[in-house]
């Protein structure tokens, strides 16, 4: 009987979720025109490429993930050491405005405060009498990671093809027509740079440059595109800086981007060199095989985790309507193309041994973009990678976690020489030089946290994968980061814990305090101490090094101010109850501890938890891109599913809809405004968060579906303890069936919404007790302090069912709902 009803189980899946017509594509019926966030995007980690569309000139905006302004530097203050107890002192006496004032003098920059990631510069290609022209459409197909341009002109239909391959390292474009010799167009390049030589070499048509100076920086990174094409019959002709093909009853084209960046502190490479032997290996192979090799490279990531939600008719308009329309609409496909667009452009933005992705991925136009494009690391960095471990792409974590290593050593340094302090650590911003400096002024750039955040992603990633030899490579920079606030924490004069002084709640001001941020003991930052103290102990424990230290962390944590609800029922942002229940800002990094960390429990802390939920509400929910993105994640993990749909709502909203900022652009690119793809990422982690959660001591499935996606099924989603979701399907918000493949072995810890058998062999019983699976152990936290003022009372939460089942090392389990929905 189990055998028939799971047969039934799949066959209905089949029958409900199988008609999806292209899911997978971002269409229009429109070219871009001069709109950069109408152009879409393709990438291999190396090469960025922003596809127009346009007809008559086509433009392939070209990115290179080395290319930065500047060269090798170091932006450290050293005059930050012998200011460093003043500050501090004014901390504690309350002269805010002071300290910041000092710390503005003493402890920010003098030198560079970062360096921008620039643009290579566009390919484009004119087509003479190509104006008057119908049946025309632009898609990007996230399944294969291809675009594709068609239209008509005469009764001729002409199609362009382009991706950059994941395996050749090139840009490849194939122009057709289904008429023989119909394909004539000039090819040329232009670059925004003002060291730059553009020319015909040995038949390649060459940009040659040199990036910018930027603040003092000399700009040292020179790189080399190199352009090549095939013809089927017709002509090819060089001149004038160009490429002119004629008659032609085919083209394909080969652009290959290197620059003589080898590290954040070599520039010896010959970019050159680099450039033709890519474009020469490339070159020699046929088109087909390109595709195909290039295709099946990404699908190797891509295809390991689908989303089905269903459809509407709606679901095949142009995508720019289906973004216009959706706050109105269902349209539940809409959700799983912008979840599974979030893993598409990871995988295009982040290749191992590569660059990892910064404030724009690997696509940016200016010379001086938002923010130079770098990576901010107070939350928009760490937020790229959310995505990663969870939606089965954990290889594409490497460039992020090569980051946090190199940090370790360039932040060394700055914890020496600024702070007098062991180990690492890094303020809120770094480039591709991997600065540590403190920058942009003491208001924001005061925070000293990046080294312990980041290095959360180290240990996120054991937790994942339980790879050992991968904690103990990198033991040292989690230790390193802990070291830090070991010598950094000072105790407090009127109470008794020790605190980070100076610091900030980032980018927020509490009120009463001049429009300072500058504080001691910060929520945030006492929660970045406790779990990279966390995280140092239990990787000693699983190593079996270090035990002396480690119970020294163990002593310091007890000392730590434990987390308060204030008078507002607020989980406190600040040390005081300063807390204003109409602050929306877009920051709120006290719920750091709800997540990313677990700090903050429905089961374990519910009265934090309860005010985690009631300082989202007074915060409000549209803000830029990126905070609604973090929202998502908030309120999946309040397992409240349609609040964290509305986020959903609000941020695929089309960009200047929104009031108060966010939104998203036609091309799908999130909005701060202006585009920043973390929000991308963020909303991609938070749809996740919205299916599976494991950070709180069980695999949870369904925490938070809403109303408007009650039926579903998704594949491929892994969780913590190395469990993967083969294969999970709901109906009414209800489970109907799960298999799940363990990788590691070990005790599956079970939360579901309704009672569940399992089918097969094994022996599933009521859970009690802690969880044996050391990779689901939890941190204690102490019990918060409450304002005198608060009657905060514990939420009550969704019905859920908790089972353990011991599990073996390569075998998967399926479990099935007692009663259908």
């Amino acid at each position: 009987m189990k055998n028939l009803i799971l047969v039934i189980l799949l066959i209905t899946s089949v029958l409900v979720f199988g008609q999806q017509a292209d899911p997978l594509k971002l269409w229009y019926d429109e070219p871009s025109g001069e709109v950069w966030e109408n152009a879409l995007p393709l990438g291999n980690g190396n090469i960025g490429t922003m596809v127009y569309g346009n007809v008559s000139k086509e433009i392939f905006q070209l990115n290179e993930s080395t290319v930065w302004s500047g060269s090798p530097n170091r932006n450290d203050n050293p005059d930050a050491l012998e200011a460093l107890p003043k500050v501090r002192q004014l901390i504690f006496d309350k002269q805010f405005k002071a300290a910041e004032n000092l710390a503005n003098a003493k402890i920010i920059t003098k030198k560079s405060h970062g360096q921008m990631f620039q643009p290579v510069g566009n390919l484009e290609l004119t087509f003479d009498g190509h104006q008057n022209f119908k049946n025309y459409s632009r898609e990007l197909n996230i399944g294969n990671a291809i675009s594709k341009t068609t239209y008509t002109i005469n009764g001729i239909t002409y199609t362009r093809e382009a991706f950059t391959s994941l395996t050749d390292k090139v840009l490849v474009i194939k122009i057709a027509a289904d008429q023989p010799g119909k394909v004539s167009f000039t090819a040329n390049f232009t670059t925004p740079h003002k060291k730059q030589e553009i020319k015909i070499k040995d038949n390649d048509l060459s940009l040659w440059g040199v990036t910018s100076d930027h603040e003092s920086v000399e700009g040292k990174v020179e790189f080399q595109a190199l352009l090549r094409m095939k013809t089927k019959n017709g002509d090819i002709n060089f001149a004038h800086n160009a490429i002119h093909v004629k008659n032609a009853d085919s083209t394909i084209l080969f652009v290959s981007i290197a620059s003589n960046f080898k590290n954040y502190n070599d520039l010896s490479a010959d970019e050159t060199l680099r450039a033709k032997n890519d474009l020469n290996r490339a070159f020699s192979k046929n088109y087909a095989d390109l595709k195909v090799a290039h295709t099946k490279a990404y699908q190797n990531y891509f295809n390991r985790v689908s989303l089905q939600l269903g459809t509407i008719e709606t679901s095949n308009q142009p995508t720019d309507e289906r973004l216009e329309n959706f706050r109105n609409n269902q349209d539940p496909s809409f959700v799983s193309l912008y979840f599974q667009y979030g893993r598409y452009l990871l995988i295009s933005s982040s290749k191992p041994g590569g660059q990892a992705a910064n404030l724009q991925g690997i696509w940016n136009k200016r010379m001086t973009p938002a923010w130079d494009s770098k990576y901010t690391i107070n939350i928009n960095a760490e937020m790229n990678y959310w995505p990663a471990e969870k939606t089965n792409l954990s290889e594409l974590h490497e460039p992020f976690l090569k980051m946090v290593q190199e940090l370790s050593v360039t932040g060394k340094k700055t914890a020496k020489s600024m702070y007098g302090t062991r180990g690492w650590m890094a303020h809120h911003n770094t480039d591709i030089w991997r600065v540590t400096g403190a920058i942009d002024g003491a208001f924001w750039g005061i925070w000293n946290g990046g080294g312990a955040w980041l290095s959360q992603h180290i240990w996120e990633h054991y937790l994942y994968t339980g790879d050992t030899k991968f904690l103990k490579d990198h033991y040292d920079v989690l230790k390193g980061a802990a070291l830090f606030y070991v010598d950094f924490l000072v105790q407090h004069p009127e109470l008794p814990y020790l605190v980070i002084v100076p610091g900030n709640s980032p980018e927020n001001a509490a009120q009463g305090r001049e429009g300072t941020s500058i504080t001691a003991g910060a929520t945030m930052d006492n929660q970045l101490v406790e779990d990279i103290f966390n995280a140092v102990i239990s990787a000693s424990e699983v190593l079996n090094t270090d035990t002396a230290f480690a119970d020294s962390l163990k002593v310091i944590k007890k000392k730590l101010p434990p987390m308060q609800i204030g008078k507002h029922n607020q989980l406190q942002e600040w040390l005081a109850d300063l807390d204003s229940p109409t602050d929306h800002h877009r920051h709120i990094s006290h719920l750091y501890g709800l997540y990313p960390s677990n700090l903050i429990s429905p089961y374990r802390t519910p009265l934090l938890f309860a005010a985690a939920r009631n300082t989202l509400v007074q915060r409000g929910d549209i803000s830029t891109g990126w905070s609604m993105g973090w929202k998502v994640n908030w309120w999946a993990k309040m397992q409240d599913g349609n609040h964290a749909f509305e986020l959903i709502k609000n941020q695929l909203t089309p960009v200047g809809v929104n009031q108060s900022g966010g939104g998203t652009y036609a091309n799908l690119f999130d909005a701060h405004p202006p585009f920043q793809i973390d929000g991308n990422f963020g909303c991609t982690s938070g749809i996740t968060e919205m299916l599976l959660q494991s950070s709180d001591g069980a695999v949870h499935l369904l925490p938070a579906i809403p109303d408007a996606l009650k039926n579903g099924s998704v594949t491929g989603l892994k969780s913590r303890g190395g469990f993967e979701i083969v294969d999970m399907k709901w109906e009414d918000k209800k489970l109907v069936s799960v298999s799940i493949k363990s990788a590691l072995g070990g005790n599956l810890r079970l939360r579901s919404p309704n009672q569940v058998t399992l089918h097969g062999p094994g022996n599933l019983i009521p859970a009690k007790g802690v969880n044996s699976n050391p990779f689901f152990k939890v941190p204690k936290v102490a019990s918060p302090l409450i304002s005198k003022a608060s009657d905060i009372t514990v939420l009550e939460l969704p019905t859920t069912i908790l089972y353990d089942l011991k599990t073996k090392a390569g075998k998967t389990y399926t479990f099935i709902a007692k009663e259908r929905p």
